[in-house]
């Protein structure tokens, strides 16, 4: 059966890349984007599989009608990916509360808008996906990333819970954790700066440098990022969260074992506060 996909944040970078891959596997996918200039060249090339949208994920009002208006065409809407997003970096006290609020309306309110206009028509299929792109940092944080990885804290959370809520009427929810890939991420202009403070130079200055400096040398190929994703959708069991990257799986198996180590050393006194029995 070919299946209809929503794809959020489909211009560039791992949306363009999922929406050509959902193209090739023969589905259709609805690519949606603030700026649907550059959609042009795929729509043009498969007339009828592919249609851009131009949506504002933020406008969490104009969720219901992009949802609505995809099953009023095609019928049915099988995969939403929630992908739109954008780097943001700062020391905590550097971020203001605008530029906080605005990144979790991308990274949380506009994607939670749009899933929940999609879980009604998935409940009638009885089947349906929903992709959250989030981030090895929506697993653990360091400096210089609070606003960004709390946003992405936030969507996993949220998702973990959907997961099991959804689980019965035959939706599944895959968590996606990529690490640096080769995409407009942290590219010229594309990543979002909070005005430096000196006190946090020797902490998130390095990370500032390094990540604008690494742009487009990023071991991550976001065609074989979407390959994954497909391959873990139609996998019997899919994953709750799928890491993509050799960095990510090296950086959270680390993380994990630091939280571990943790656990153990503190876990006495974690028991200690129960009433006596």
């Amino acid at each position: 059966m070919t299946k209809v996909w929503l794809v959020t944040g489909a211009s560039s970078g791992f949306g363009r890349a999922i929406a050509e891959a959902v193209v090739a596997a023969g589905d259709i996918v609805v690519a949606a984007a603030r700026r649907t200039g550059p959609l042009d060249d795929l729509v043009a090339a498969h007339p009828g599989q592919v249609e851009a949208l131009r949506l504002d994920v933020t406008d969490t009002a104009g969720a219901q009608a992009a949802v609505d208006g995809v099953v009023a065409k095609h019928g049915r809407i099988d995969v939403l990916v929630n992908n739109a997003g954008r780097g943001v970096v700062g020391a905590v006290e550097e971020t203001t509360d605008a530029e906080l609020r605005e990144l979790m309306d991308l990274h949380f309110f506009g994607p939670v808008a749009l899933t929940r206009a999609a879980l009604p028509h998935m409940r009638r299929q009885g089947s349906g996906a929903i992709v959250q792109l989030t981030s090895m940092g929506g697993r653990f944080a360091f400096a210089g990333v609070g606003a960004y990885c709390g946003t992405k804290f936030a969507l996993e959370g949220l998702s973990e819970s959907l997961a099991a809520e959804v689980a019965p009427h035959g939706i599944r929810v895959l968590i996606v954790e990529p690490g640096a890939f080769r995409t407009s991420f942290a590219g010229a202009g594309a990543l979002s700066q909070s005005e430096a403070m000196d006190a946090y130079q020797d902490t998130v200055g390095p990370v500032r440098a390094g990540l604008s400096g690494g742009a487009g040398q990023e071991a991550g190929d976001p065609a074989k990022a979407a390959a994954a994703i497909l391959t873990a959708l139609d996998a019997p069991e899919p994953p709750l969260r799928l890491l993509l990257g050799n960095d990510a799986a090296d950086a959270v198996s680390g993380s994990l074992e630091r939280d571990r180590a943790e656990f153990r050393a503190w876990e006495k006194l974690t028991r200690s506060t129960d009433f006596d029995s």
